[in-house]
Order: structure tokens, then C-alpha cells, then sequence
């Protein structure tokens, strides 16, 4: 099934008064580039701002964006015909991740759907069998709202009392509507993959998932400038069978996707449009099954930036800045193969994650081992640019 490349499809819809930065692959230079997208085409803004995390520090990222002239790469059309990798011509440019040298982080059981959920992976044990029952069960003593319910507030406390004397607590439930929220690195600094790729999944894994999110683009000083898409791709047996193996549930080669381009906040796009948006989810299986799902920030627990205030602090620090994927309330429980098994990925599904003002992320799922491998690190970045620079002594 091929990968869906159309500009229009990948743009925001209001892509003519958005300020947006990407990342492409200039193979003449044998490098990345930060690039602007526009309207008349993707310009390389390199010579200006060597990585990404400088353009987002700037004072004005959206103006900084703007008011760079750059070279011209060629049509945006033509990279992202480019960027899948079975089809990929490797002598012309294609798009990256849209992000560098930040921390990728991620926060987890922000929504009170995806919460009882953990629960439930956590009781069962990663075994998909036992989840409907358990479902059940954790509904019954739990509820199914607690959407309005403030974390580490007194009437949180209650609910813990409640669940403790019932035996139902757990430590999903503990950052679900405690005080501190769960924040943890997602991958390595520029691990992630981009729109019209290949994303990961162990292969081990027989219980898994997309997870749609928002993601956050914040500076060393703990401004957000910006946002842009991702999947948090997520193994729920990995996870299930135990908390401590978070690594491997959420760090494979190619499970961190993120796209289709970081739009900075301006005028016409700001950080209460974050709070307002729904994140759409789109799986299409090779044997004709259809996944739709949605979630809205509106049915978070925690404020964007009251999550972004426990990630960055005077106990934690970003020298080149951050992204935090926001977390998210699709917890897909349709059955896909059988009966009382839920879904699960299969090879080939093509997964995409939009929203209107960030435009569509859209990725094939296959085996970690079977994406392309990341080759590019960050000494490969600092050689790069000083290639550019005419720096390179070696």
C-alpha cells in the first residue's frame, strides 16, 4: 500500500499564513538543512540558522522563519515524492523529521480514557485475552469519568482512598491524578523519523498501537513557540507485562515519528489553539481494515503548560531545547483479528495523524528491523556543518 505524498493532502489548511519549519536531505551537500516551506517552494535557511533548535530559540521563530531569505530547494510536491524510501531517488533532496538537537520527551497518562487503559494493560499483563474482562472490572469501581477530576487536588486524593480500598490502585492511576505527571525521554536526540516513512514496531511485539499526539516544540528557557504532530508508537504487551520496560515499549529504531513540520506561534496560531484541538487518527490495513479514532485537548487532565513546567525547572534542564509529545486519550479496543483481542498493528498499516493547523503526519507501520536505520548522528551533524562551512580540516 503506498504511502500518501500529496502536498495538499500533508499541508495545513490554512497552509498559506503558516509560519512552518521542516528538515530536508540536500544529498549535494551530503547533509541536512533546515528549510522554510512556502508557498512558492522549500528553501534552505541553513546559512541563517544551522540547526532547528536555534531557529526555535530566536526571539520571534515565526518571524525569523519569514524573514530569511534561503536558497531554494525545489517544489515541495517533488521532496515529498521523494521521501518515501522504496522509491526514493538518493541523488535529489527529501524531508526529515522537522526537529535536531532537542530532547525529544514525552508525557504519558495525561486523559483519563487512556489512563484506565494502562490499568487494564498492567492487570492483564500484556495479554490482550484478559482485557475485556479486566475493562469491565476497572470500569465498575473506577467510573469512566474522570476527566474533571484535577490532578493532586483534595477530590483526587479521595479517589486514591477510594481505589486503595478496593485494590484497584495503580501506579498508572498514581500519575493519572496525582501531583507529578508522568515525563520521560521518548528517543534519542535526532532518532526521529518524519511524514512519508517507514515507523517502527518490535517485532517482538504482538499487542500494539498508534498513540495521535500534539507535540510540543519548547526553547532552553521554557518558552513554547510551537507545535507539530506525532506517534507515540506504543507496545501495549511490552508495557503491560512491566512498567520498567518503558524503553523498550517506546524506543525502537523508527517508532518515534514526528511531522509534518513544526508551525511556530504567531498572530494567527497560539497555544490556546493547542488547548482547543482534536487530533484525528486514520489506520489503513493492507487487508482492507479501517481504524478511525480522535482525540481532543479539551479532555486533558493537565494544562499543556503546567506539563511543560514539570519538565523543564531548576531540577531539569535543555541546553538546545525540547519537544514533548502532549499525550493522548485513543485507546483503540475495536477488534481487529478476533474477538475480545482489540487491535493490534499488522505489517504494512498506514497510519496517519492530523489536525487542521498542523496538517497530516502519515507513516507505514513495519518492523523495526526492516525500516531504514539510523545512520545520522550528532557527530555527523557538527561534521556536516562544518563541511558547510568550509570548516572541515580533516
Amino acid at each position: 500500500m503506498p504511502i500518501v505524498t500529496d502536498a495538499a493532502f500533508i499541508l495545513p489548511d490554512d497552509f498559506a499564513g503558516a509560519a512552518l519549519m521542516g528538515r530536508a536531505w540536500r544529498p549535494d551537500l551530503a547533509g541536512p538543512s533546515v528549510v522554510a516551506i512556502r508557498q512558492n517552494g522549500v528553501f534552505d535557511i541553513t546559512e541563517d540558522f544551522p540547526t532547528a533548535s536555534q531557529l526555535a530559540a530566536a526571539a520571534d521563530p515565526a518571524g525569523a522563519l519569514r524573514a530569511a531569505r534561503g536558497e531554494r530547494v525545489g517544489a515541495l510536491q517533488d521532496l515529498l515524492n521523494n521521501t518515501p524510501p522504496d522509491t526514493r531517488d538518493p541523488t535529489r533532496p527529501w524531508l526529515l523529521a522537522p526537529i535536531d538537537l532537542q530532547v525529544i520527551k514525552a508525557a504519558g497518562v495525561t486523559f483519563a480514557v487512556s489512563m484506565l487503559e494502562r490499568v487494564i494493560e498492567e492487570r492483564a499483563r500484556g495479554n490482550p485475552d484478559s482485557a475485556e474482562a479486566i475493562r469491565a472490572e476497572v470500569t465498575r469501581i473506577v467510573g469512566t469519568d474522570l476527566s474533571q477530576l484535577k490532578p493532586g487536588s483534595a477530590e483526587a486524593q479521595h479517589v486514591k482512598d477510594v481505589l486503595v480500598s478496593q485494590n484497584a490502585w495503580s501506579q498508572y492511576l498514581e500519575v493519572g491524578i496525582g501531583p507529578d505527571a508522568e515525563v520521560f525521554t521518548k528517543a534519542p536526540v535526532l532518532s526521529a523519523v518524519g511524514t512519508c516513512v517507514d515507523a517502527g514496531l518490535h517485532p517482538k511485539s504482538t499487542w500494539n498501537n498508534p498513540e495521535p499526539e500534539v507535540v510540543l516544540v519548547v526553547t532552553r528557557d521554557g518558552r513554547i513557540v510551537g507545535a507539530t504532530l506525532g506517534n507515540d508508537v506504543n507496545l501495549r504487551d511490552f508495557e503491560g507485562r512491566s512498567a520498567l520496560l518503558l524503553s523498550k515499549a517506546k524506543d525502537n529504531n523508527a517508532s518515534c515519528a514526528i511531522g509534518p513540520f513544526v508551525r511556530f506561534f504567531d498572530g494567527s496560531f497560539t497555544l490556546d489553539d493547542i488547548r482547543r484541538m482534536e487530533i484525528s487518527l486514520e489506520v489503513k490495513g493492507p487487508e482492507g481494515f479501517v481504524l478511525h479514532g480522535a482525540s481532543s485537548l479539551t479532555q486533558i487532565s493537565r494544562d499543556p503548560a503546567d506539563i511543560v513546567g514539570q519538565t523543564i525547572n531548576e531540577n531539569h534542564q535543555y541546553p538546545d531545547g525540547f519537544v514533548l509529545f502532549l499525550g493522548t486519550m485513543f485507546a483503540p479496543i475495536q477488534d481487529r483479528a478476533a474477538k475480545g483481542q482489540g487491535f493490534t498493528h499488522v505489517q504494512g498499516d498506514l497510519v496517519t495523524v492530523a489536525t487542521p493547523k498542523l496538517g497530516r503526519l502519515t507513516n507505514r507501520m513495519r518492523h523495526s528491523g526492516d525500516c531504514e536505520p539510523w545512520q545520522f548522528g550528532l557527530g555527523d551533524l557538527f561534521a556536516a556543518l562544518m563541511r558547510r562551512k568550509g570548516l572541515d580540516r580533516r
